[in-house]
């Protein structure tokens, strides 16, 4: 009730139908979601055929219930879903990769533990739960008033998928997107949302390390340059 009760305003609008572009199966789109995942076949399909919105995404800023929020120069989000219990296959490793980080951060590197925010379907707090909505207020938190000498990290192991792009900007046709818990209700958060709510507002002399380990990851935050690694350079 509490993670609803932060999406409530007057009252919720109505679901958009969408056919679902594999298996032309009926997908309830919920207000101002920009794509869908189908929970038959669990392709990603567009809602509308607009290009890049570059709106705001996010909600207005307001505190994380169960969290300190602390506020040092370092700071991570680290997301590890499983998927436990949806259609979806139950991925093993999410958890364990979040636990491994957090001990890297706080253990090696002088992350104080309130300034580490774990979002996993193993909490009980549904403020904690990695649903579409409490993640976007986790990145939203992460970059909130940085200033140069801050360094960040932004964790999510889980699903990735993609979706096909209808801007233009992407070489291979297809934005990429990450799933979290509630895609298939939600649906994914694609790259450009991404870009904009952790990178756009990053200022200069702040560092970001995004650790993205999901499908169709690579371009994941729609960054403009790739570095690629052939097999001598890295054995050089």
């Amino acid at each position: 009730q509490r993670s609803a009760a932060m999406n409530c305003g007057s009252g919720p609008a109505p679901a958009t139908m969408v056919r679902c572009r594999q298996c032309s199966a009926s997908v309830a789109a919920p207000p101002g979601a920009r794509a869908v995942q189908c929970m038959q076949c669990c392709c990603v399909t567009r809602v509308g055929g607009g290009g890049r919105q570059h709106g705001a995404m996010v909600p207005a800023m307001r505190p994380i219930p169960g969290f300190g929020g602390g506020r040092g120069k370092k700071r991570a989000v680290l997301v590890g879903i499983k998927y436990t219990n949806t259609r979806a296959c139950e991925l093993r490793g999410p958890i364990n990769d979040v636990k491994c980080m957090r001990y890297l951060l706080t253990e090696h590197f002088g992350f104080a533990n309130d300034c580490v925010l774990i979002l996993t379907d193993e909490e009980r707090d549904p403020c904690r739960q990695p649903t579409k909505n409490n993640i976007r207020m986790a990145m939203h938190w992460l970059v909130q008033g940085c200033s140069s000498g801050d360094s960040l990290v932004f964790q999510f192991s889980g699903a990735g998928v993609q979706v096909p792009d209808c801007s233009g900007e992407e070489r291979d046709g297809m934005d990429e997107a990450i799933c979290p818990l509630d895609s298939f209700q939600q649906g994914p958060i694609l790259d450009d949302e991404i870009n904009q709510a952790i990178v756009r507002p990053l200022v200069h002399g702040v560092k970001l390390h995004a650790i993205v380990d999901a499908c169709h990851s690579a371009t994941v935050l729609d960054l403009p340059y790739q570095c690629t690694f052939s097999k001598q350079s890295v054995g050089a």
